[in-house]
């Protein structure tokens, strides 16, 4: 069981992280090397979740007779068609899956490439990805295995939830049954996005290291974690708000940047690789910052003095 440390701040690793940047990135400016480190850190952020939309309908009053028919019609639709319906959803099902996965091992290889180029000072790919397959594989398998939980978490319920509010609204008409119903399924999906987005913050920010440090499997990481969460449990509650906190001054410096720019940096953000380059000072420091706060809690986490695999025996 992990003691609780005497002293750990969210304050003071923030001077070392951008002292990190300057140290890697100009101190010599190299652009060869930005462009390789970029790589590592662009390869580390595929797969990555975004999207949206939205649309509104015409403006007419639907009564109950019309729900049901379209609700009737859209199931004759389906069952008279089911013969290729359903071999279609399952090669799309499983492309994007096949597309998922294939992106989630690549990230979980870039990972450890880029934590490497960030702690050792080191501009290289090849090297770290064959150093550190092993951990990326154990990485790659607990991500999928947590992402397809989220999946199934998320989705089903609103299957669910909409079948259900499909058949009242059909037979009863839509009333505040079916408005609860609805409010539950998207607080349900909020919650289940929350904890997946702590999992995944937590397992970027302080499993990978150390994995990175003690070559053990994501498992064995996640227990070192939780016993040192369950000893420093509120500072580990304050590091995720001063990393709000820090997200939204970097978004307001990157907004910033857009307006004097007319867009044009937005254009070049949004751009595969190359983006990612130009924003590379941003992500080193992000990568500095949760290593020196994790090194504050003992020799054991400090990855930028610890050669990788060091204290493989009992961190």
């Amino acid at each position: 069981m992990e003691q609780q440390v005497p002293y750990v701040s969210v304050v003071d690793p923030i001077g070392p992280a951008i002292e990190r940047v300057k140290t890697v990135l100009f101190r010599p400016f190299d652009l060869g090397r930005w462009f390789i480190i970029g790589f590592c850190a662009w390869l580390a952020q595929l797969g990555d979740p975004g999207g949206g939309g939205g649309g509104n309908g015409s403006r007419h009053e639907i009564n109950r007779g019309d729900i049901r028919h379209e609700f009737d019609h859209a199931r004759e639709y389906v069952v008279n068609n089911l013969d290729w319906l359903i071999p279609m959803a399952a090669v799309a099902a499983a492309v994007f899956i096949g597309v998922w996965l294939l992106l989630l091992w690549i990230s979980s290889h870039g990972r450890f490439m880029f934590l490497y180029c960030v702690a050792q000072n080191k501009a290289e790919v090849k090297a770290p990805w064959y150093r550190f397959r092993q951990a990326a594989n154990s990485l790659f398998a607990f991500r999928a295995v947590v992402g397809l939980i989220t999946l199934a978490a998320a989705i089903v319920p609103f299957l669910i939830g909409g079948i259900i509010v499909a058949a009242t609204s059909a037979t009863i008409g839509f009333n505040v049954l079916s408005v609860m119903g609805i409010v539950a399924a998207v607080m349900y999906f909020i919650a289940v996005m929350i904890v997946a987005a702590s999992i995944s913050k937590f397992t970027k920010d302080f499993v990978v290291p150390i994995m990175y440090l003690h070559t053990g499997s994501s498992v064995r990481a996640w227990q070192i974690l939780l016993d040192l969460m369950s000893a420093n449990a509120a500072r580990f509650v304050l590091y995720i708000l001063v990393q709000i906190a820090i997200a939204i001054a970097i978004g307001a410096m990157l907004m910033a940047s857009v307006c004097c720019t007319c867009c044009c940096a937005a254009c070049l953000f949004a751009l595969p690789y190359i983006g990612t380059v130009l924003l590379l000072p941003v992500h080193v420091f992000g990568r500095s910052y949760s290593l020196y706060y994790l090194a504050q809690y003992g020799p054991q986490f400090n990855a930028f003095e610890l050669s990788p695999g060091a204290t493989a025996a009992n961190p």
